[in-house]
């Protein structure tokens, strides 16, 4: 990308987390309850969901636009609670964009957390992912698990139809029994000795139910948005120069990129509390780069 960037220096401000649509107000939720003395500032690019489909060119073009925006709303550091974002555009945001941009700054994922937790889970050492079409046919989950625990064997499987289940409020309903349980037995044939399960999307969690009543009873389910909580609760304790640059209040401000009552309406699926008292704002990200 060509480059008209701002050059940003390093504020007080909120922790920013950015997903594409509705899914990283699960990570969100867990995050603030771990650290609610924190101010947040979440952004869903939800007018150009879903992004798993999308090119690596693009989805960094994207998060890069989401990512500049929540600097200029004062973020120091931002959560990319999107694994398609995370396993296409975060290790770009972090070798190429920031240095030059924004040095003082910090962009993490959700990925990289995830695999540090799951070896120590596996008894056998084969790991399932379930997640959108761009976060398996990136291997990051491979590459990252395999770091970590060497002897991993890691076996993924894109399920296209449950982000949109999720999104119409199908979640509980009883069709979407048929596609969980499709996937799940084509995940458990394609590897049966696997044993622990990453739900690789943050919108899979509403699906929890489901996914239990169809898995077998010695596999383990990974949902990220803990593991997420206490590898950031761990990375301030240990950096304290970022950890002093957070503002603390305990706020939560909401943009989209979708109309502001479409956001509330949709993200009462997510939340636990009432989406209609939500500090919602639109935003235009097309104009940040």
């Amino acid at each position: 990308m060509e480059s008209d960037y701002t050059l940003f220096k390093l504020d007080d401000g909120p922790i920013g987390v950015f997903d594409s649509g509705y899914g990283g107000l699960t990570i969100l939720n867990e995050i603030r309850k771990e650290m609610p003395q924190y101010d947040y500032i979440y952004l869903g690019d939800n007018a150009r969901a879903p992004y798993g489909s999308r090119s690596f060119k693009v989805v960094y073009e994207f998060t890069v636009q989401s990512v500049e925006k929540l600097f200029k709303l004062g973020c120091p550091l931002v959560i990319l609670g999107c694994n398609t974002a995370s396993a296409k555009a975060l290790r770009s945001v972090q070798r190429y964009y920031l240095p030059r941009y924004a040095p003082d700054r910090r962009v993490l994922g959700v990925i990289i957390p995830t695999a540090e937790v799951v070896g120590q889970m596996s008894r056998t050492q084969h790991i399932g992912v379930l997640a959108t079409e761009g976060t398996i046919s990136s291997e990051s989950y491979n590459m990252e698990i395999v770091k970590q625990s060497p002897k991993a064997v890691v076996t993924g499987l894109a399920c296209p139809m449950w982000v949109p289940i999720i999104e119409n409020g199908e979640a509980d309903k009883p069709g979407a029994d048929y596609f969980v349980k499709d996937s799940i037995d084509k995940l458990m044939a394609m590897d049966p000795l696997i044993d622990t399960i990453i739900l690789g999307c943050t919108h899979f969690p509403l699906l929890m139910d489901k996914i239990k009543k169809y898995v077998p009873e010695n596999v383990k389910l990974v949902p990220q948005g803990k593991y997420i909580a206490r590898s950031l609760q761990d990375y301030l304790r240990r950096h304290y120069e970022m950890r002093e640059k957070i503002t603390m209040n305990g706020t939560c401000t909401y943009y989209t990129t979708e109309q502001a009552d479409k956001f509330q309406e949709s993200a009462a699926l997510f939340l636990h509390e009432d989406a209609k008292n939500l500090n919602v704002h639109h935003v235009d990200l097309r104009g940040m780069i």
